[in-house]
């Protein structure tokens, strides 16, 4: 049985998360990859709700919607149905315009400015009645923004989908606007790629570097220094190359 790996260095009386595949997590330096890759979307989408109404939908560990509501969103509601992570949430993360609450995100209701939905519509059953749900709850200049990992760069070459076992559809660019296409009226997909140190590491494994560090015994030693420092800043996102992209994010407007 593989040895529970749990959040580290939690604030007094705040249970610590277990990583699990299904969510990701911060203060798990092996997870650092994947946490900051999603919180450059976040922190893309923090410069956007700055005085708005938003809703962080299937939140996990509370993070975001966190750092939605430190940059200035007016209120932040984060919804999550899970009982670990919605107590975990509330216990952590404390401020005057931020609350969560234990919900399915089917369920929840309450009109906002803006719906935040990360990395997670490729874990629903009916994506499209979670859409409509979401524009039912905007304002109407209000924007959904919806971001899921993309199948060419997440799944082997010809693969219908990953081997995450939490994952129900993924999506190619053409089939994820299609679907936000079907149920708001304007829609701008945008990619998520590396960026700095990130694709110069990509540079690297181009020209043989996993066999070098093989050969040297240097994997662990490297890897353990480099994981964990790599930032958001080592994100970007564009509008360009979307077959290319590590995630698509949909900003999706009634």
């Amino acid at each position: 049985m593989a040895e529970e790996i749990l959040q580290a260095n939690q604030p007094d009386g705040v249970p610590p998360l277990p990583l699990t595949g299904e969510r990701t997590l911060p203060d798990v330096p092996a997870e650092n990859y994947w946490f900051r890759r999603h919180l450059a979307v976040y922190e893309w989408i923090a410069a956007r709700t700055k005085g708005l109404r938003v809703v962080d939908m299937a939140c996990g560990e509370g993070y975001g919607a966190d750092l939605l509501a430190r940059e200035g969103a007016a209120s932040v509601v984060g919804v999550d149905a899970n009982p670990e992570a919605h107590e975990h949430a509330r216990l952590r993360y404390v401020r005057p315009n931020l609350r969560f609450e234990r919900d399915a995100v089917e369920h929840f209701a309450e009109p906002c400015d803006a719906v935040t939905f990360l990395q997670t519509i490729e874990h629903v059953q009916d994506p499209g009645a979670v859409l409509e749900h979401f524009k039912s709850m905007l304002a109407p200049d209000g924007v959904a923004y919806v971001t899921t990992p993309n199948l060419l760069t997440l799944a082997p070459e010809g693969a219908e989908k990953s081997n995450n076992p939490w994952h129900i559809k993924e999506y190619r660019a053409e089939e994820f606007l299609a679907l936000c296409e079907a149920h708001f009226g304007r829609v701008e997909l945008l990619g998520l790629h590396h960026a700095r140190k990130l694709r110069v590491h990509g540079w690297a494994l181009k020209a043989g570097w996993d066999n070098v560090h093989q050969r040297l015994g240097l994997t662990k030693p490297f890897y353990d220094r480099f994981t964990p420092a790599i930032a958001a800043s080592d994100f970007r996102l564009g509008d360009g190359d979307l077959d290319r992209a590590l995630d698509f994010l949909a900003v999706c407007r009634p």
